[in-house]
């Protein structure tokens, strides 16, 4: 997988770029068909947002979180990322199993 991660009116620290690895390293293991992830860390006033684009085969998945701390805003993210890509790969799963003829065994 390929990171690359943005920052909007902020510095992008060594352990910002860390806590942004390690809370997409869990997304990475529910699902192991990610390409590449883009992310974008933004500072407007007291609003902090981190948005992410996940690159899947056969998808492009987006996500964005918004609150009052920058780390809460990259675990929020993370959270929604994690549900979309749970999402994905489990429409994958049940299309794969209506191929299956009825009576037949896989």
């Amino acid at each position: 997988m390929q990171l690359k991660l943005t920052g909007h009116h902020i510095d992008v620290t060594p352990a910002l770029r860390g806590y942004v690895e390690k809370k997409m390293d869990r997304v990475v293991r529910h699902f192991d068909q990610v390409i590449d992830l883009h992310c974008v860390l933004t500072v407007e006033k007291l609003r902090h947002k981190a948005e992410a684009t996940l690159g899947v085969s056969g998808a492009v998945i987006h996500a964005d979180a918004i609150d009052g701390d920058m780390y809460a805003a990259i675990d929020a993210l993370a959270d929604k990322l994690d549900r979309r890509v749970r999402k994905h790969k489990e429409k994958q799963a049940d299309h794969r199993a209506a191929e299956v003829p009825p009576g037949r065994l896989a």
